[in-house]
């Protein structure tokens, strides 16, 4: 199936104003709207938010709740690139956030998104999984969400 170079283009726009509705979590919502129900959305990595997610509230229960917890501001992404084919549409993301500590999450983000129509059914993320882990055990140990295990020492 050929897209013509208008359609393409009409695509790239409402898939672009589309993603540019995480950089405020006032206007998440309206991103979230586009999210199937039943998306199937996996998470890649080895830290406290990968995983894969069968629901569009399971993930975001698992991982903008959980973000938002250690976030001054709650997560903010804006799109450094968008790439468009047909129904996919891949988007590299940057967060603008803060902890609650005050240090930056300068973390990026690589979302490969099937769409059936206008709708997200379909994600795999990619992102620094160490600087997500840390940010999260760091900030959940400070506010008492989790407790810090001790650690061991050995007595002669």
């Amino acid at each position: 199936m050929t897209i013509s170079s208008e359609n393409h283009s009409s695509l790239r726009e409402r898939r672009t104003f589309l993603f540019a509705k995480l950089q405020d979590p006032a206007t998440q919502p309206q991103f979230w709207a586009q999210v199937a129900d039943d998306v199937d959305w996996t998470v890649e990595g080895t830290h406290p938010l990968a995983g894969r997610y069968r629901s569009r509230d399971d993930f975001i229960g698992a991982t903008f709740a959980r973000l938002g917890g250690v976030l001054a501001d709650g997560v903010k992404l804006e799109v450094t690139h968008l790439f468009v084919d047909g129904d996919t549409t891949i988007a590299e993301l940057h967060s603008t956030s803060t902890t609650n500590e005050g240090a930056h999450f300068a973390n990026n983000y690589c979302w490969v998104c099937r769409f059936d129509g206008e709708q997200i059914v379909e994600v795999r993320a990619y992102l620094d999984s160490m600087m997500v882990a840390y940010t999260i055990l760091r900030n959940e140990i400070a506010a008492g969400a989790i407790e810090q295990a001790p650690i061991a020492t050995t007595t002669g």
